[in-house]
């Protein structure tokens, strides 16, 4: 059952055009149907709202956490917004940290900005399309002395990689880990099936196809 945030987010992704149907060409060759364009929360509305949608799919999270980590550079203000918004709408006041790209030599110096990478650690970010952005938030974690506790994503395309899993359920698999999502491609389904607007309904078949061929 799709939640009331997962519903609100949907709307504000497809009204505002950062979830588009059409035929778009992925990186992996694959033609995707939809695309989904986080870069366009651009605007402090839309900044903000996506931080509502991380805070209250974290809110859900039964993972326990010291601290949300936010990797450089897209996970920034996604943990710095997500935090203000945990502890304004849900009285959760979490430390936030980020990490830089470049070593600094001078004032306090080090790679951690905000709060001490410490304890269990909850990742920020926007898509994951590969273990590459994961394996190197994890080594920036442990090589603090911390541990990852889990992961929240805007969204997971539940779609194969080269094997039989996607690239979050390797990552989950990998590090014993659950990794949260605003919204997946079975709500977006959902969210069709449920249309009452024709011109969205149409888009149905062919996400459905493209689950057929490409989903976990």
């Amino acid at each position: 059952e799709m939640k009331n945030y997962q519903k609100a987010f949907l709307h504000f992704v497809i009204e505002n055009s950062i979830l588009c149907f059409g035929e778009f060409t992925l990186k992996s060759g694959r033609v995707s149907p939809y695309f989904f364009n986080a870069g366009l929360f651009n605007t402090g509305s839309k900044l903000g709202f996506l931080a509502q949608s991380y805070a209250a799919a974290i809110a859900d999270l039964t993972t326990d956490y010291d601290v949300l980590f936010g990797p450089a550079y897209k996970g920034i203000p996604l943990a710095a917004t997500t935090a203000l918004s945990l502890a304004t709408r849900h009285e959760i006041d979490k430390p936030y940290c980020f990490n830089r790209k470049e070593a600094k030599d001078h004032g306090e110096g080090g790679f951690i900005v905000g709060a001490p990478l410490t304890g269990r650690v909850l990742v920020i970010d926007d898509v994951i399309t590969a273990g590459t952005a994961v394996r190197e938030a994890v080594e920036i974690i442990q090589s603090a002395g911390a541990q990852l506790a889990g992961i929240a994503v805007a969204m997971d395309r539940q779609e194969r990689g080269l094997g039989d899993t996607s690239a979050i359920q390797e990552i989950e698999q990998t590090y014993g880990i659950e990794v949260a999502h605003i919204i997946s491609l079975q709500n977006i389904i959902d969210f069709l099936q449920d249309a009452e607007d024709e011109a969205l309904a149409a888009h149905l078949p062919a996400v459905e196809r493209y689950r057929s061929e490409y989903g976990v």
